[in-house]
């Protein structure tokens, strides 16, 4: 994002973060959130036009929204370093249906298609309510996630034993790693190379359940080893 460059993340969505509360020089005040501009950036005065997706003043960045057509993508996202915009032009959304556009020739047709919109007065609709602690509750449940994913990736482990652990992961849930062992359900180790033969009870008990599943987890790695 740094030295007037910026990148493009092709998807779909729609949001963004409003302007409450903001002073005069930040980049909500200066970039509101749901207007069409059209930005100039050094040092090759290169344009970007878009509806502003959001800003954040962490990474002084501004994200702008190009909604795409004649494609299976819904939109482009191009997020741009502030220090990079050397000119800010507001397009003018208020114009009569089948304008003949501003000067750079944009109709209202067309300013509706590059918002993505059916109509130009959408965009003047107020934002909706954002609850702060919703935001960090799905933040914190987004990193348990991620630090759970990554604790199922053993580094030391084979990748024929990764990709058994995958597939006993799903479908007993309760799987862990033991050095360069998987352990199912706290009763069967699945010991290197992950063979349905190098399945044991942890206990030596047999009999009953664990039986049972011993049985269901030698069914897994010999059906996973022959895939």
């Amino acid at each position: 994002m740094g030295g007037g460059g910026s990148y493009s993340v092709k998807g779909g969505g729609n949001g963004g973060s409003g302007n409450g509360g903001a002073t005069a020089s930040s980049l909500a005040a200066k970039y509101p959130v749901n207007t069409l501009m059209e930005l100039k950036l050094g040092p090759n005065g290169d344009t970007i036009r878009g509806l502003v997706y959001c800003t954040d003043e962490i990474s002084n960045s501004i994200v702008i929204k190009k909604s795409l057509v004649h494609t299976t993508l819904s939109s482009e996202i191009t997020v741009i370093n502030a220090a990079s915009v050397v000119g800010k032009k507001t397009m003018d959304v208020n114009k009569e249906e089948g304008g003949s556009g501003d000067e750079e020739g944009s109709s209202s047709a067309q300013l509706r298609e590059l918002a993505g919109v059916g109509n130009l007065d959408e965009l003047n609709l107020p934002l909706p309510h954002v609850s702060r602690k919703a935001l960090e509750e799905r933040e914190r449940r987004a990193i348990r996630l991620a630090e759970e994913s990554f604790s199922h990736i053993n580094q030391r482990a084979s990748p024929e034993g990764q990709k058994i652990f995958d597939k006993l992961l799903k479908a007993c849930n309760e799987v862990v790693w033991k050095g360069e062992s998987i352990l199912v359900l706290k009763e069967i180790r699945v010991d290197p190379p992950y063979t349905a033969a190098n399945c044991s009870l942890i206990n030596n008990a047999s009999g009953g359940l664990d039986e049972h599943s011993l049985g269901r987890v030698k069914k897994i790695v010999q059906a996973a080893t022959q895939s």
